[in-house]
């Protein structure tokens, strides 16, 4: 007997594709795409920036990272909602079934890292500050996170509906604040700025949300149209995102702070920042356990929401030491996970038959895909200092993709 779920208890649609009657309204999708993207790690690398960036210096930075980013989810939230497939369904289309275990595998760990990393960010300087031992808020913090994302995506939209107002009011409170006090942005700004280069700015924006760039389409499936799909992941990659950079960079600017629980408890916000930071973090690692829930299922042919329990213990278990290694994994992230997006973008266009619904994915392995991605991370990986190691990872990607599906092409 298979231990792949039917199309009437995979109520996930982790092996099947999402049916229309089980879309979601434009406003939905928007609070849930805009909750992920609220995250409290995207306003620390936010405080950083505010740190070594003057005033127009920061804008260049986050508009050229923000657009390289929205235009990378934006087709690959596209892909999603067109096809009504899961990241990792689409890796079937395009590695071939056995192929997709290598970025299922990848996937689960770096979700399940990023679940670890945003869940330290938030609970070492809470415990801080209530002057507790760590270890209970990571406890109490990944079991209802976890819980959350273990209802699926009914759970993700109700923490999302919640969650993005009450950042956006905190969020212009704080710069607000600062901006006042400060004599104005120009002026906050000017108080700590040049100790990063522009390529070093924008591999950061790039990187601090490249992990969760890549799971666009495990919700933009349950976009109503593609195009629906498009405008949500662009809204929230470029705007959101972005928000939550200007949030951060502000008041790291105005306070010279690098930890954006810091730089709002100097502030004065202390109550509100531990409230608003933690449900921020909660929008994001619901998703990044969802996914990791969706990956597993793919590698073990079994239903996700068991699964998710066992993603939400490990990311628990190591949050503090993956805080200590934050930006470490950001640029870890940056080299791995761009090449295997853009592969897959390829992939669809090339050879779009692959994905309509009634085709069955390849049993075996696609080569030339997993060369490809091989190829991309060995660059990102080894071109540090030369350009932006995302974009560096992305192109030597395409590139081999591109000659290898020429040469296969001739072969016939």
């Amino acid at each position: 007997m298979s231990n792949t779920p039917n199309s009437s208890t995979d109520i996930d649609h982790a092996n099947v594709m999402v049916p229309t009657n089980q879309r979601r309204s434009f406003v939905n999708m928007l609070f849930l795409m805009l909750g992920f993207t609220f995250c409290s790690s995207s306003m620390m690398v936010g405080a950083r920036l505010g740190n070594g960036f003057d005033l127009w210096g920061f804008i260049a930075v986050i508009l050229t990272g923000g657009l390289l980013l929205s235009a990378y989810t934006g087709f690959l939230g596209y892909i999603g909602s067109r096809t009504g497939l899961s990241l990792d369904l689409l890796c079937q289309r395009a590695f071939g079934r056995v192929g997709s275990y290598l970025p299922s595998t990848i996937i689960v760990i770096t979700q399940i890292g990023w679940f670890g990393v945003a869940l330290g960010l938030f609970s070492a300087p809470t415990a801080e500050v209530l002057e507790v031992d760590p270890w209970w808020v990571v406890i109490i913090g990944g079991i209802l996170m976890t819980a959350s994302s273990y209802y699926g995506i009914k759970g993700l939209v109700i923490i999302s509906v919640i969650s993005v107002p009450l950042v956006v009011l905190l969020g212009c409170y704080s710069i607000t604040t600062a901006t006042i006090d400060g004599g104005g942005l120009a002026a906050v700004f000017a108080r700590n700025s040049g100790t990063i280069s522009f390529m070093m700015g924008i591999d950061l924006v790039i990187a601090s949300f490249v992990s969760g760039g890549i799971t666009t389409p495990n919700f933009t499936r349950y976009s109503g149209t593609p195009r629906a799909g498009v405008i949500v992941t662009v809204i929230a990659f470029l705007l959101g995102n972005s928000l939550m950079f200007i949030f951060g960079a502000v008041g790291g600017a105005f306070t010279g702070k690098n930890d954006i629980f810091y730089v709002m408890i100097a502030q004065g916000l202390i109550i509100p920042a531990l409230f608003v930071l933690g449900t921020n973090t909660w929008t994001t690692n619901d998703n990044t356990l969802y996914s990791c829930g969706l990956g597993l299922s793919n590698l073990s042919r079994r239903n996700p929401r068991p699964l998710i329990l066992i993603a939400g213990a490990i990311g628990t278990a190591a949050s503090l030491w993956l805080r200590d290694n934050f930006v470490n994994w950001l640029i870890f992230l940056s080299a791995i996970l761009p090449p295997m997006g853009m592969m897959l973008v390829l992939d669809y266009f090339i050879h779009p038959k692959r994905y309509l619904a009634k085709v069955r994915p390849y049993r075996g392995v696609f080569i030339g895909p997993v060369v490809s991605v091989a190829a991309g991370v060995v660059a990102g990986t080894f071109l540090k200092g030369h350009g932006i190691s995302a974009i560096n990872a992305m192109v030597v990607s395409a590139i081999v993709y591109l000659v290898w599906s020429l040469i296969a092409k001739l072969r016939k």
